[in-house]
């Protein structure tokens, strides 16, 4: 055969080969889902973030004509199943319901095994969390403005608990007291059950908590709800003003929910993920089910979710390294 003519038969089917895989691969993103999914919670089963995943599960599911079977892999503050998921094929079926420590703060207090904001592909911004400022009974506060003035009478005296060190309720105490010019004596505890624990005993006298961990509490009057750590009111809390209403305009430290796939995974299967999800969160019993959680369903494209950790990422480190945070 004449050289030219081989040459240009290998690259022909060298073409089609081409075309024959891209096809497939188009083939595949079209049927996709086609068998189970894995949904990585990277917590222990009742937590926050297992909650919202196992309201979120069977709707989608129903959606996407596959069963999703939430998978619970705690450890290390969420870093574990987290880099599971970092390490997984970027097919869409393997999902990890992220949440603020693993996504925007911890890589600025330790070293991470992963890179929260190039490992991952952001699917959707499930929810945001309020965060609520409570006092012990003990303490005789009764209004933020009370805290405020007694905390610049008296720096330190007063005690901030806190789940531990860089956690989402150390960093809200931080912007609190940056925003409201106190000095209160931060104490960090193993995990939130023993933080709001010693504050219930009036052993500690303040704790920013996400709302389902204080509720029955402070329906029960065992707890004092000062301020509401969000843009907006609580429905279950009429009576009780956000801090932003009190006098410092802006002031917001809410958490949030997101699901998110490996990196690299087709933008077909994450915006198809993304529009379900957004599907799932205007139905009347998942908007029900998160309010008896206390979290505010968002939804949104994937680009939503994308800009909250690039913003709250810089956020975080800022306030970080302006409060000389160390972790053990």
């Amino acid at each position: 055969m004449n050289p030219v003519n081989a040459a240009l038969r290998s690259m022909a089917v060298a073409a089609l080969a081409v075309a024959a895989l891209t096809t497939h691969a188009a083939h595949a993103q079209d049927a996709y889902p086609n068998r189970p999914i894995r949904f990585v919670v990277p917590f222990t089963p009742g937590a926050g973030t297992d909650r919202t995943a196992r309201v979120l599960a069977p709707k989608l599911s129903a959606i996407l004509g596959q069963p999703i079977v939430v998978e619970n892999r705690g450890g290390a503050s969420g870093a574990i199943g987290t880099e599971i998921v970092a390490r997984a094929e970027p097919d869409g079926y393997t999902w990890v319901l992220g949440h603020d420590p693993a996504f925007t703060i911890n890589q600025h207090l330790r070293k991470m095994p992963y890179d929260p904001l190039k490992d991952f592909a952001p699917v959707s911004l499930i929810a945001t969390v309020p965060l609520v400022l409570v006092a012990s009974p003990a303490s005789g506060l009764d209004s933020v403005q009370a805290l405020v003035d007694k905390a610049r009478q008296s720096p330190d005296k007063l005690t901030m608990a806190s789940s531990g060190n860089g956690t989402s309720g150390h960093l809200a105490a931080e912007v609190f007291m940056a925003t409201t010019g106190t000095k209160l004596y931060h104490v960090p505890y193993k995990g939130q059950a023993e933080a709001v624990t010693d504050v219930l005993a009036g052993r500690a006298d303040l704790n920013f908590s996400a709302i389902a961990n204080v509720l029955s509490l402070a329906q029960a009057g065992r707890l004092k709800v000062l301020g509401i750590g969000a843009p907006k009111r609580f429905a279950d809390l009429p009576g009780v003003p956000t801090i932003a209403e009190l006098g410092y305009p802006g002031f917001d430290v809410s958490a949030w929910h997101g699901l998110l796939m490996p990196a690299g995974t087709p933008p077909t299967i994450v915006r198809r993920v993304s529009d379900a999800v957004s599907e799932v969160l205007k139905m009347p019993d998942v908007a029900a089910a998160f309010a008896s959680q206390g979290v505010d369903p968002v939804g949104g494209p994937p680009e939503r979710l994308g800009q909250l950790l690039q913003s709250d990422s810089q956020r975080w480190a800022e306030v970080i390294r302006e409060a000389g945070i160390k972790t053990e």
